[in-house]
């Protein structure tokens, strides 16, 4: 049976709903840490250390699709539970063209202008194979021609969710997830072609999970969403900005923090600084991944009752939300600390080592790998008590999103990925050293749940996902 936006959801049947986004997400995020770990393993060091410090640059152009993913399902899921069926599918169609055409603009920008951003993000050597910014712009170059495609993924991941199709979301992820991981192995460790056979094998999967979708919406389908004639609502991608706008401040301040960390590890610790931050961000990936699947599975159920005016049933979705999140909150942590040692041996082993390699090459690789094993798994340690904060923080940046509240997120979201992020990254390793950089999200995420914990007591009085006891029931 299917569940609709309109349903009543207990706990067994939020969780199915959410659960596709929740894999959809996690998959995306595996595939990604596939590429890493088959740079790591048959291209080297240095590509690994490359793709990991540009790929926030890609991740800050990518952004622009979450927005309007985020903004636009808002709007559509609150327009579905007005009633409005055909001004939604109107305002669904709008946005896809928009993302399309801003998608193709700025892998245009991107591409001529990639190599001057790593140059000013730090980037060491010259446009010559073996420099780490040879094999930067290489790389990005490659994936940004996919740049369009990557933000219609990011756009539907979402759609998906309010069309009532999260299963198919998940499917259509999936052919991408094992297009990029079938080419990973083919490009990379078959055919030996390195940084650009991984830059290939994504840019392909790309293409794989933004096209796709748009055949299917374009066809007649069961859904409660198609392409269909529209117009310009200029008030309409305006709002799906605004909405939206926590979703790409949040994905552009990651972006930043993460080149952030990234020039303050090459002072500390070097390229393998970078490279262990390298492996703990895969982590995140995965593990946030869960959180953020969770996010853009309840965004339409909040909008369509907001929408509907259906205070009760946003109070149960609050309710059961705050539960969730705490559960798989302590179990990432302790997956987390209980691996950290396993997952620094599947980075940085003896298949970094080449046939043909000198013995001096040879000593010099098992000495970097006894350097890297310990301070991956120390750095995860120590970074994965943030998951006890972050999985609150998001909901709340997510939740007024789906409220139409796009100012509210943004605060939320900024401060979390940016201000927060940034002081403390320059404060703790000035008092606590190389521990300072790995402690400084859980700093963050800290204060931002301070924060959201204000944020959701002042809000609640307009938007009632709390209940509130009139005076007359306390008196009674």
């Amino acid at each position: 049976m299917q569940i609709q936006l309109s349903d009543h959801f207990t706990y067994k049947r939020l969780l199915r709903f959410v659960l596709s986004p929740i894999l959809m997400m996690i998959f995306t995020s595996v595939y990604s840490v596939v590429d890493g770990l088959f740079v790591s393993n048959f291209a080297g060091d240095k590509p690994f250390a490359a793709l990991n410090f540009i790929y926030p640059v890609i991740m800050v152009l990518g952004a622009v699709g979450f927005m309007f993913g985020a903004g636009g399902t808002a709007i559509v899921s609150k327009t579905l539970g007005e009633g409005h069926k055909t001004h939604a599918n109107r305002y669904f169609t709008l946005v896809v063209i928009v993302t399309a055409v801003c998608g193709t603009v700025l892998a245009v920008v991107g591409i001529f202008s990639v190599e001057h951003i790593a140059r000013l993000m730090g980037a060491t050597g010259e446009m010559v194979e073996g420099d780490m910014l040879y094999y930067c712009v290489l790389y990005a170059r490659i994936i940004l021609i996919a740049l369009p495609f990557f933000m219609l993924q990011n756009l539907f991941q979402s759609f998906f969710i309010t069309a009532e199709k999260p299963k198919l979301g998940f499917v259509f992820t999936v052919a991408s997830g094992v297009t990029n991981i079938v080419l990973d192995a083919l490009f990379v460790a078959v055919f030996d072609w390195g940084l650009k056979g991984a830059a290939i094998a994504t840019a392909v999967s790309q293409t794989v999970g933004g096209v796709a979708p748009i055949v299917y919406f374009a066809c007649k389908n069961s859904s409660l969403l198609r392409f269909t004639k529209t117009k310009w609502y200029g008030r309409i991608v305006a709002k799906s900005c605004v909405n939206g706008s926590s979703e790409l401040l949040g994905n552009i301040a990651m972006s930043l923090v993460s080149m952030v960390y990234n020039a303050k590890l090459m002072q500390i610790a070097g390229e393998n600084g970078v490279s262990a931050f390298g492996v703990i961000m895969y982590v995140q990936f995965i593990f946030v991944a869960i959180f953020i699947g969770y996010c853009i599975g309840t965004a339409p159920i909040i909008g369509y009752n907001y929408g509907a005016a259906n205070s009760d049933e946003l109070q149960n979705i609050f309710k059961k939300s705050m539960v969730i999140i705490t559960v798989v909150a302590v179990a990432m942590i302790a997956l987390s600390e209980s691996l950290a040692d396993v997952i620094s041996m599947l980075f940085f082993n003896d298949s970094m080592i080449k046939d043909g390699m000198s013995s001096e090459q040879i000593a010099q690789i098992k000495a970097q790998i006894e350097i890297l094993r310990p301070m991956t798994a120390r750095g995860l340690r120590l970074y994965s008590i943030c998951f006890a904060f972050a999985g609150f923080n998001m909901f709340c940046s997510s939740m007024f999103t789906a409220l139409n509240n796009g100012l509210i997120s943004a605060i939320s979201s900024f401060a979390r990925t940016l201000v927060f992020q940034i002081a403390a990254i320059f404060v703790l390793p000035l008092l606590m050293g190389l521990d300072g950089v790995w402690l400084a999200t859980v700093v963050a995420e800290g204060l931002t749940l301070i924060l959201s914990v204000i944020l959701f007591i002042f809000n609640n009085k307009r938007y009632r996902y709390v209940p509130i006891k009139s005076r007359l029931s306390k008196v009674n």
